[in-house]
C-alpha cells in the first residue's frame, strides 16, 4: 500500500523495523516537528508527538515533561551541535534512531539557503554505536541500507551499492537487565 507512495525505501524499512521493536500501545516520542514519517507511524496505529521546531541543543525541557515509552530520532542526529546531552534527558528506555552514515566520495551536506537545514555530524555507525553506549544505551538491533538515485554518474552508481543509512534499535543497560 504505502510502496507506491513512500519517497524511497527508506520509510517501508523504518516502518517494517519500528514494527519489528515498538508495540502501538506504546507512546512514541519523535525527535523534530511533524513530518511525513510520523504521520506514517500515525496511520499504521501509534501514538506519536513531536517536538515543536525549539533548538534542542539549547532546550531539551521537552525531552523531560513529555509522556513517552520510546524515543525516536530519525535523521536529527546529525543537525544537532550535541546529541549526547539529548540521550542524556531522555527519559524512557527505548529508542530508535536512524543517521545517514558519511560517505568517503561525498562530502557533508550543506544547504545553500536554509541556515538550519545542514549536518554538523556525519556519523559512521561506530560513532552512533558509541554515542549509545556512552549515554547508557545497548544496541539490540541494527540495519544499514543504501539510497540509491535515478541520477547519472559516479556518485549515483556508489549509491547503488554503499550503505547510507544507520537504523538502531536500543535499550538502556538498566531495562536489560530487568528483563534478564
Amino acid at each position: 500500500m504505502y510502496e507506491k507512495i513512500f519517497p524511497n525505501k527508506r520509510f517501508n524499512l523504518t516502518l517494517n523495523f519500528l514494527k519489528r521493536h515498538i508495540a502501538t500501545s506504546e507512546k512514541i516520542f519523535d525527535l523534530g516537528v511533524t513530518n511525513p514519517f510520523s504521520k506514517i507511524m500515525m496511520d499504521h496505529g501509534y501514538q506519536v508527538s513531536n517536538t515543536t521546531g525549539e533548538d534542542l541543543d539549547n532546550d531539551q525541557t521537552a525531552l523531560k515533561t513529555q509522556d513517552y515509552d520510546v524515543f525516536t530520532a530519525f535523521e536529527i542526529f546529525e543537525h544537532l551541535l550535541n546529541p549526547y546531552t539529548v540521550l542524556q534527558n531522555v527519559k524512557c528506555d527505548k529508542a530508535l534512531i536512524s543517521i545517514p552514515m558519511r560517505l568517503w566520495f561525498q562530502s557533508a551536506y550543506r544547504s545553500k539557503t536554509d541556515q538550519w537545514d545542514r549536518h554538523y555530524h556525519e556519523f559512521e555507525d561506530w560513532q552512533l554505536d558509541w554515542l549509545l553506549e556512552k549515554s547508557g544505551f545497548k544496541i539490540i538491533d541494527s540495519i544499514k541500507f543504501t539510497h540509491p538515485t535515478k541520477k547519472l554518474g559516479f556518485r549515483p552508481i556508489l549509491r547503488y551499492f554503499v550503505p547510507r543509512y544507520y537504523l538502531v534499535y536500543a535499550e538502556r543497560e538498566k531495562n536489560i537487565e530487568k528483563r534478564t
